[in-house]
């Protein structure tokens, strides 16, 4: 049973009770499933098909780990003993070891010792190190009563969440979610660690990362509550929905003729770098949410979705006005799910038959077709997809200097040919050619138009990239996204990262970057509160860079007009 699958299974099945178990709390059915996973995931996942539910709910135990690898009570069967009821409770915890692992590959061995017993009781392992406090629950065997099990698991995540400092709060994002399992697991997360936190599985991946991979993959399952059939709602990465734009107090509209209005981080226009503190530039006639501020500030603070990502930020009243009588707030228009076959559609730049174009040859219009290129599989588990993003990058080794259709000259950069073959092999659609403005207008009328290089094509550059994201992203999958950390995240489950950035000088060449999956030993620059500052790149340009994070945050540089973030599942 792959991990969807499992996930899955478990998301139906327990729908009423996750339903039930996270009403009115900032948690979400998702992460619930995700940390039922990570804790036992490897344990229940035997056993569905062959067991009841119930019994599956009593067998979810694991965790034989003695002295010296543990230093929790109980550190041994003798520290069990030792304690009242502590007799009755090996019997129970031992008891529960040999059935489950009749159906668990892996536990023969502690079955073979007659001291091993396990220590974690029920899908989301309750420690029986807190058995001396409250011994009914286990001697009762009330994790085997999914209601208390659920119900004990939210308690935990509750106490998991003040101790991060975050008692009051009633809404997480999903970063906040994942560093409050990580607190579940170890006691305490520390945020500007980013996600390796917590236990360290066999394959070097922390539980903050499973965390973090499970609750996309649970985001991406959507089931039918009649017990019906279950359908997956993506192909690749998991990406979680579009953000909504929740106030729909008083509605503005953007009202600006001579260029997009700027949203900002905060309000004012930094003298030093002016884009520094821009998260997008908004088009005339867009509407906003107001949060804050009086229409006779210089400035308000207000929400909106556009290309499918959410923003909040400041914006100035002069290029604002109200809406009267709006209703409906800001709909959020998720981007397509599949390539156009009909009006305005994908193109590629023809070839002449049996032609190859290589890696070690110059740049040209045409897209790679090498024998054996690796590409993206649609795999369901994040770490299988970023693994065949790194199969991608390491084959296309855009450092390499053999590898001439990236090495910069005199006169000529191609970060746009290194991010569109990277794509190209991710299976996403990333223009190297687009149609022609007249060829547009006659697709759009759906009418037939030639491939003719020239003609109804040409070859585009990081600058006009950039207005086709803004102009046809959303109709080939691509969302926008205000935030560097949604950006990182959605590269590290093995998704589509791109940061864009256009000249003020339409002759000069913009820029274009890959965003990359974390590695061990290549991360991503956080700050003191764990933000993303600059994530992992990829890049051609005048220095190739094959995986890092550079020195700076090159797309607020002056020499541009304006940047956007953009992923795509």
């Amino acid at each position: 049973m792959t991990t969807r699958e499992a996930i899955q299974w478990f998301k139906q099945t327990f729908n009423e009770k996750l339903v039930i178990a996270t009403a009115n709390t900032p948690y979400s059915i998702d992460l619930l499933c995700a940390i039922a996973y990570q804790e036992t995931g490897s344990i229940w996942a035997n056993m569905i098909g062959k067991l009841t539910v119930e019994e599956i709910a009593l067998l979810s135990v694991g965790d034989t780990l003695d002295t010296p690898n543990r230093s929790a009570f109980p550190k041994n069967k003798q520290a069990l003993l030792a304690v009242p009821n502590g007799a009755a409770m090996f019997d129970i915890a031992r008891d529960c070891l040999v059935k489950m692992a009749k159906h668990v590959k892996g536990y023969n061995g502690a079955v073979a010792n007659p001291n091993k017993f396990c220590h974690g009781f029920g899908i989301f392992q309750y420690d029986l190190q807190h058995f001396p406090k409250n011994a009914d629950y286990f001697l009762q065997k009330k994790w085997a009563d999914l209601d208390e099990c659920f119900k004990r698991c939210i308690g935990e995540l509750n106490s998991a969440k003040a101790r991060q400092g975050w008692k009051s709060k009633t809404v997480l994002t999903d970063t906040e979610k994942v560093y409050v399992a990580i607190a579940y697991n170890r006691g305490s997360a520390n945020i500007a660690k980013g996600f390796k936190q917590g236990h360290k599985s066999p394959d070097g991946k922390f539980y903050g990362e499973n965390i973090f991979d499970y609750l996309r993959l649970s985001q991406s399952i959507s089931i039918s509550t009649d017990r019906g059939e279950e359908v997956t709602t993506t192909e690749f990465a998991p990406l979680p929905a579009p953000t909504p734009v929740l106030s729909e107090k008083k509605i503005f509209k953007v009202k600006i003729t001579s260029s997009g209005l700027n949203l900002r981080s905060e309000p004012k226009v930094p003298r030093d770098k002016p884009n520094s503190n821009v998260k997008t530039s908004l088009p005339n006639g867009h509407l906003v949410s107001w949060l804050s501020g009086k229409p006779t500030d210089k400035w308000i603070e207000v929400e909106t979705s556009y290309k499918g990502g959410f923003f909040k930020g400041f914006a100035a009243t002069e290029f604002l006005e109200v809406v009267k009588e709006h209703t409906g707030g800001i709909t959020v228009n998720p981007p397509a799910t599949s390539n156009p076959t009909t009006g305005i559609v994908a193109v590629y730049m023809p070839r002449a038959a049996g032609s190859i174009t290589k890696r070690t040859a110059p740049a040209n219009a045409h897209s790679l077709n090498e024998p054996g290129q690796p590409t993206r599989n649609a795999i369901d588990a994040p770490a299988e997809l970023k693994a065949s993003l790194f199969a991608i990058m390491n084959w296309l080794s855009v450092e390499k200097a053999s590898h001439k259709r990236y090495q910069p000259t005199n006169n000529s950069t191609f970060c746009n040919v290194y991010a569109h073959d990277y794509c190209f092999l991710a299976g996403v659609y990333f223009p190297r050619i687009w149609w022609t403005q007249s060829a547009i207008v006659k697709l759009a009328r759906n009418e037939e138009v030639p491939v003719l290089y020239g003609n109804t094509i040409e070859e585009i550059r990081a600058n006009n990239l950039f207005r086709w994201l803004r102009d046809f992203g959303d109709r080939f999958g691509w969302r926008q996204t205000g935030e560097l950390n949604k950006l990182q995240d959605a590269a590290n489950i093995g998704a589509i990262g791109v940061i864009i950035a256009r000249r003020k000088e339409d002759g000069r060449s913009g820029h274009v970057t890959i965003v990359a999956p974390e590695t061990d030993e290549k991360r991503a620059k956080r700050d003191s509160n764990g933000m993303v500052v600059l994530p992992v790149q990829s890049q051609a340009g005048s220095k190739n860079l094959q995986l890092d994070k550079g020195a700076s945050a090159w797309w607020q540089g002056s020499q541009f007009a304006e940047y956007a973030f953009w992923i795509h599942a």
